[in-house]
């Protein structure tokens, strides 16, 4: 007898519909599976067979043969147990009356028959919704991803012998039920810019950075703030939409990093150690494909901390994808892009010793030492960060001080503030921030006057900038102008962005 069931692969953030064909005939016992399958979908066979036998079901002693359809796909990921194993029941007539149309089965099984948590859960649900699919059975563990999804009914299940009392109907599971998107409680955090002692300048490029989507650089001696600074940007982010909160939920959920409260609701703060060697900074794999660390920081910030201890080779990688918002990767297993629209936020010394240029502190390099260590980040990578900001020592009864500074919601509500307009602006367009405008917004969002146009111009060719440097100045000086509430660009906004270029870092 033969059985047809419905199980989902993942190919990148998009879910491919499998159809899991089981034959049950008289022969020499055998269990084969053709169809493309992995190591871990091989060994499924172990795992069905005593999953069946110690939920009390009898596992045929004949030839049993398993295809998964299409067999040009690579199936990948232990997610095809529950499918296999309800296949091999219906087909050996343990199922008596059990329809199993228009149902998609997901789940990886333990030997005793429970039912274990699968990676990538959300996009799945969301690409089989699109292709008609509306009713799925899945873990128990899992259920948490499906409760953000309208127009479909998740049932999820914690064993075998459960799906088997729902598929007869002995059972009725309450199914998974809806509930509303709530962006993430903001509480009180150590990481605060109340917190953050001194430094004018690099609290203000941080929130202009963050106004705007900007990159940013910290460039100052050690134990001056460089990574506290920087870890206080998430705090005055925008909250999450819930359409951002799904994108990224769906890439940790490939990525297995997605938490029991089944979305994502506060804004990644990735920091790779500077031994991320190029594949985990990108993703890939040998076959399949999985996301990276600059996609796993979509919708938030990338946080590299002493940017030239990094490797040459990982660090020009990021060029294209800071670029594009994406990154398309290709392995002899196929190519999936993913998104890749982050805030680069990096810091580094001045030089080796990491005094250089400090008022305070002297420096023991030579100039030659200073200029090969400046020569490990390359200048097209460096012509990408919109602002660079230097970071200076703080004394001692600036630390000490009982003035209070400004907490992190100030500074954001005047982000806030400027993120509106920005939305206002782009609305109907596919851009969310300053950041991400081209040459054809240039033009019509970023008029400049002649005053503003000639102090571009000194600084283009004073410093000798490159054309991306000069797109980026007045990108950053647009949302310095949303910051005060400006409708036009101003002398003073062109001046204040063409500030935070640091000729020695051009």
């Amino acid at each position: 007898m033969i059985s047809t069931v419905t199980c989902f692969a993942l190919a990148g953030l998009e879910g491919v519909p499998v159809t899991v064909e089981t034959d049950v005939n008289k022969g020499v016992p055998a269990f084969e599976m053709v169809g493309l399958p992995d190591a871990a979908v091989k060994e499924s066979k172990e795992r069905v067979r005593s999953a069946l036998k110690n939920s009390g079901f009898q596992f045929p002693v004949v030839k049993v043969t398993v295809n998964f359809a299409p067999a040009d796909l690579k199936k990948e990921g232990a997610s095809f147990d529950l499918a296999v194993a309800v296949g091999l029941l219906k087909a050996s007539e343990q199922l008596v009356g059990a329809n199993l149309n228009g149902i998609v089965f997901l789940g990886e099984l333990s030997l005793d028959g429970s039912l274990r948590h699968v990676r990538g859960l959300l996009p799945i649900l969301i690409s089989a919704k699109a292709r008609g699919y509306t009713t799925f059975v899945v873990p128990a563990e899992n259920a948490g991803e499906a409760r953000f999804l309208d127009g479909v009914t998740v049932y999820p299940m914690k064993t075998l012998m459960d799906v088997v009392k729902f598929l007869v109907g002995a059972e009725r599971p309450e199914p998974v039920r809806p509930v509303r998107y709530v962006p993430g409680a903001r509480g009180e955090s150590s990481s605060d810019l109340k917190f953050v002692k001194g430094q004018p300048m690099a609290r203000r490029a941080v929130e202009i950075a963050v106004a705007g989507g900007h990159n940013l650089l910290l460039v100052g001696p050690p134990g001056t703030g460089k990574t506290m600074i920087a870890r206080c940007i998430p705090t005055i982010m925008p909250d999450l939409s819930f359409e951002e909160a799904l994108e990224i939920t769906k890439i940790h959920s490939v990525a297995g990093i997605l938490g029991e409260e089944g979305i994502v609701t506060e804004r990644p703060f990735r920091t790779p150690h500077h031994t991320a060697t190029t594949v985990s900074m990108c993703g890939g794999g040998n076959r399949v494909v999985h996301p990276g660390e600059i996609s796993l920081a979509h919708g938030g910030v990338l946080f590299l901390d002493e940017l030239p201890e990094y490797k040459r080779s990982t660090l020009e990688a990021l060029r294209q994808p800071l670029e594009d918002g994406k990154i398309t990767i290709s392995r002899s297993g196929g190519s999936c892009t993913y998104p890749a629209r982050f805030m680069l936020c990096a810091s580094m010394n001045p030089c080796p010793c990491g005094n250089y240029g400090s008022e305070k502190l002297t420096c023991t390099c030579t100039p030659a030492e200073i200029r090969n260590y400046r020569r490990k980040v390359s200048g097209p990578l460096l012509d990408r960060i919109d602002l660079q900001v230097e970071v200076d020592a703080i004394a001692y009864d600036d630390l000490t001080g009982e003035a209070p500074e400004e907490s992190s919601k100030d500074v954001r509500e005047r982000v806030n503030g400027a993120r509106a307009i920005q939305r206002n602006r782009f609305e109907g367009e596919s851009l969310h921030t300053n950041a991400e405008m081209g040459e054809r917004e240039l033009r019509e969002f970023c008029t400049l006057s002649k005053e503003c146009d000639r102090i571009l111009r000194d600084a283009f060719e004073r410093m000798q900038l490159s054309a991306r440097a000069r797109a980026r100045i007045i990108k950053v000086a647009r949302t310095i102008a949303d910051l005060d509430q400006s409708e036009e660009i101003m002398p003073r906004h062109m001046f204040e962005a063409v500030s935070y270029r640091l000729p020695e870092f051009r």
